[in-house]
């Protein structure tokens, strides 16, 4: 029975005797082409589906990893001049204190009183403080203003070891010495106002450089 209908088809897919092909069998030689035919179309419109939809997943994938990154550097560049504003503040807290304790210091050492051993280590507690925020805003930048940190420490140590260079001599100290004393006290206060002014332009500047 199947050898009969293989047959069958055999027939109806052979030319004709006369060497014409029938128009049956045009018509199913035309069906099996247009079959063949739509399923290679298939076969390449998946593979091409297949190419898009990985592109696109690499590129969804891009796309998502340079978000992450630009907000992970934008909060990490918030935390930065967070850190950098405190240590400006703290830096200028040690500055006062010091500044403080020499104005009130040295008038007593112009009377002869001297220094006790209170103030002597209220003084050098407050110079080394000093010290101690200048490195830690020297961690945070930017250059510029660890540079102006560093101008007020070495201004303010210098009017300290003139205030010690007085006590030191007492008697024998000279109007030089307490003249060279006034004018380091000067160039701590400019080195102050220097650095007052250019923190209070950095921290206002949104584009601030980071180091």
């Amino acid at each position: 029975m199947a050898q009969a209908a293989w047959a069958d088809v055999v027939v109806v897919l052979s030319p004709s005797e006369d060497g014409v092909m029938s128009d049956a069998t045009g018509t199913v030689i035309s069906g099996v082409i247009a079959f063949a035919a739509a399923v290679i179309g298939a076969v390449i419109a998946g593979r091409y589906a297949k190419h898009g939809a990985e592109a696109g997943g690499r590129k969804a994938v891009e796309a998502a990893l340079t978000q992450v990154h630009g907000q992970a550097a934008a909060e990490h560049w918030q935390w930065v001049r967070s850190q950098r504003h405190q240590s400006f503040a703290a830096l200028l807290t040690a500055y006062a204190a010091l500044d403080e304790a020499l104005a009130r210091i040295a008038p007593e050492v112009r009377s002869g009183t001297g220094f006790d051993e209170a103030a002597g280590r209220e003084v050098r507690e407050r110079t080394l403080e000093l010290q101690a925020k200048t490195s830690q805003l020297a961690l945070w930048g930017p250059s510029e203003a660890n540079a102006l940190a560093y101008a007020i420490t070495g201004k303010s140590v210098a009017a300290v070891r003139a205030l010690l260079h007085i006590e030191s001599s007492g008697s024998l100290s000279s109007s030089a010495d307490w003249s060279a004393f006034g004018q380091a006290r000067e160039e701590m206060t400019q080195a102050h106002a220097t650095f007052l002014e250019r923190a209070g332009q950095i921290i206002r500047d949104p584009r601030q450089p980071i180091s």
